[in-house]
């Protein structure tokens, strides 16, 4: 008998990609599903339309029934930004996923992953690697989605920028470009990719319209606030101790992953004319964060 396949199950819908992902499904009428932990934080999603099904990430009974039925699944891991050694909290995650997308067989699977999933070097975006790596032999199409740096990181900027007229970057030299995209760009074709039919398992890597330098940043932050804005490079010796006052705990991943970027080791494997283009420019964004803050 022919499985009927009712609407998209969408994890991180209170986030930046799944909510971008959301806006971009539902004006043309197709069925979502809200896969969120706190029904409560959600009531905005149910009154756009939203099926909401209530389920937590490392749980994987929750998670089948949330995604049973689904044509598609949208996968976004829970952000670990200070992992524990042997990322075991996205470890643990990954394996209830897993079990749940095989119990559910919905019809596809889009997740969202990095640039540099890649690489063989530990660091931050290796939780990525994990997922890859877990999900890659599914049952079923299942197309792993590759962004760039996101933009709206520089929205830890926005008030050194204004008050003080500069950016501390950890990327560096200050001058070199590397690949960024916008959030919403990434909702974008995540919504796309859904619709798609294909088969097996694919790689898809997105970047914005150009490559954007520390410098670059800067200069967006001073054209929209009308003031000098300057970028200045974090030594990476200071790193750690700055990593550790802030409250991290095990500041070696986040560290590592910013030596891949600065080091070249963490960037797109498919060739330049493969890799997708966003349409939405670093001035765009960077005024909104301005705004917003």
């Amino acid at each position: 008998m022919q499985r009927e396949y009712q609407m998209y199950a969408i994890t991180g819908i209170t986030g930046k990609v799944g909510g971008a992902l959301a806006r971009e499904l539902l004006p043309g009428g197709q069925p979502v599903r809200a896969v969120v932990r706190d029904a409560a934080r959600a009531t905005s999603w149910a009154e756009r339309g939203c099926e909401l099904a209530t389920a937590h990430m490392e749980d994987a009974e929750s998670l089948e029934h949330a995604f049973r039925g689904a044509q598609g699944v949208f996968i976004l891991l829970p952000p670990q930004f200070d992992p524990a050694p042997g990322f075991p909290e996205t470890r643990a995650v990954i394996d209830a996923v897993s079990a749940a997308i095989r119990k559910a067989r919905p019809e596809k699977v889009v997740c969202l992953s990095t640039i540099g999933a890649q690489a063989q070097e530990s660091n931050l975006l290796t939780q990525l690697t994990l997922m890859e790596q877990a999900l890659g032999d599914l049952p079923m199409p299942v197309t792993f989605l590759r962004p760039g740096w996101f933009m709206e990181n520089a929205a830890w900027d926005v008030v050194s920028a204004r008050d003080d007229g500069v950016i501390a970057s950890y990327l560096q030299p200050l001058d070199r470009p590397v690949p960024m995209v916008a959030t919403a760009d990434v909702g974008r074709l995540a919504a796309a990719l859904l619709q798609q039919t294909w088969s097996g398992t694919r790689v898809v890597e997105l970047e914005g319209p150009s490559r954007v330098s520390p410098n670059d940043v800067a200069s967006a932050f001073a054209c929209v606030l009308g003031q000098p804005v300057r970028a200045e490079a974090v030594n990476r010796q200071a790193w750690e101790s700055l990593f550790l006052s802030q409250g991290m705990k095990h500041p070696l991943p986040r560290m590592r992953m910013l030596d891949g970027f600065n080091e070249g080791w963490i960037r797109f494997e498919t060739p330049a004319d493969e890799i997708v283009r966003g349409k939405i420019e670093l001035d765009t964004v960077v005024e909104a964060l301005v705004t917003g803050a």
